[in-house]
């Protein structure tokens, strides 16, 4: 995939090669090939995952991503009805592979 000229190396599922190649940029082209436009909703939980994966070293499965949403950004968000919306019914993998984050290790 090129993004601002520059190629970005991804995997057979479509995730970074080399999570260092990860932008907003390239979020947005990645985005784009899952027919998604990036709202700031979106943008809300992508920078929250990039943290939870700067403190644990890992992509969250699905249930520990809700319950860390629910944590920092409350009930309301942190919910599987609002993140299955928000990234088309496979929330830990799609939010992860638009992080710029490995695949969840439970994702198949």
């Amino acid at each position: 995939m090129t993004v601002k000229a520059e190629e970005v190396a991804l995997d057979k599922d479509g995730f970074l090669l080399d999570l260092s190649q990860w932008s907003p940029a390239v979020a947005q082209a990645l985005a784009a090939n899952a027919a998604i436009e990036l709202t700031d909703a979106h943008w809300e939980v992508l920078h929250l995952l990039r943290r939870f994966h700067s403190e644990y070293q890992l992509s969250p499965a699905t249930r520990p991503l809700i319950k860390y949403c629910a944590l920092h950004l409350g009930p309301e968000k942190g919910n599987s009805a609002h993140l299955n919306r928000l990234f088309n019914g496979t929330p830990a993998e799609l939010a992860a592979k638009l992080a710029g984050l490995p695949k969840p290790t439970n994702c198949i």
